[in-house]
C-alpha cells in the first residue's frame, strides 16, 4: 500500500488542507491518505489548539464519503510533542507492508534538514512536496547530506503541483472571530460545526 501521511494542527481543517491531500493523492497514485492532527507541534509548543476531539470531528466532517482518506489520531493518543519521525516510526511498525509518503510543501521541505532526525524521517518515508506550476523545482539539495544520490532521486519524482490556494487556519480563526464569511474556505459541514460549537468567537 503507498500510504500518504499529511500532518499539521487542523485548527481548522479548511480547503486547501483537503485540495493538497487529494492532488497528493492523485499524482502519487496513493492508496490512502491519512490525515494526522498533532498533539504538540515542534514549532507550535506555545499556541494553544482547540480540543482534540473537535479538530478530529472537523477533520472526519471535512472527508466523509472519501474512500481514499482516513483521520489518525496516533499523536493525540501519544501526547507529548509531536515529532514526525516517532510517528512515522509507529507507522511503520504498525503497517509492515505500508510504502510511506509524507505530504508537505516546498517551505517545509526547506527546513526539513532542522527537525527533530531529519535522517530517519527520510529513510522512513518519501517526501511528497506540493507546490504550484509557477513555483520552480523545489530545492531537494538541502536534503543531499541526510540520503545518497539514488534516494534523492526518488525524492525529486515525488514532485506534485496544485492551483494557489490563499486559505489559512488562522485567516479563517480570524474571520470567524471578527464575524465575517467562511463560507468555501472550509466544507459546509465544518463550517456549520464551527457554528454550533461557538469555536473562534472573539471573546
Amino acid at each position: 500500500m503507498r500510504l500518504g501521511l499529511f500532518g499539521g494542527s487542523f485548527d481548522p481543517v479548511h480547503t486547501g488542507h483537503l485540495m493538497l491531500a487529494e492532488c497528493c493523492r492523485e499524482q502519487c497514485q496513493l492508496d490512502q491518505v491519512w490525515f494526522i492532527p498533532a498533539a504538540t507541534a515542534p514549532h507550535k509548543q506555545q499556541q494553544v489548539y482547540s480540543p482534540d476531539e473537535q479538530r478530529v470531528a472537523m477533520l472526519k466532517l471535512a472527508i466523509a464519503g472519501h474512500e481514499g482518506f482516513a483521520v489518525s489520531e496516533i499523536e493525540l493518543e501519544r501526547g507529548g510533542v509531536s515529532y514526525t519521525v516517532d510517528t512515522l516510526r509507529a507507522i511503520a511498525e504498525q503497517e509492515k507492508d505500508a510504502e510511506l509518503f509524507l505530504l508537505m510543501g516546498a517551505d517545509t521541505l526547506a527546513d526539513l534538514a532542522n527537525w527533530h532526525d531529519p535522517a530517519g524521517v527520510c529513510a522512513l518515508a518519501t517526501p511528497v512536496v506540493v507546490g504550484r506550476d509557477d513555483d520552480g523545482d523545489p530545492d531537494y539539495n538541502v536534503l543531499a547530506p541526510l540520503v545518497d544520490a539514488d534516494r534523492l532521486a526518488e525524492f525529486q519524482k515525488c514532485r506534485v503541483a496544485m492551483p494557489a490556494v490563499e486559505i489559512s487556519s488562522r485567516e479563517v480563526r480570524r474571520r470567524v472571530a471578527a464575524g465575517e464569511s467562511i463560507r468555501y474556505q472550509v466544507p459546509r459541514a465544518v463550517e456549520k460545526y464551527i457554528e454550533t460549537s461557538g469555536l473562534y468567537q472573539a471573546d
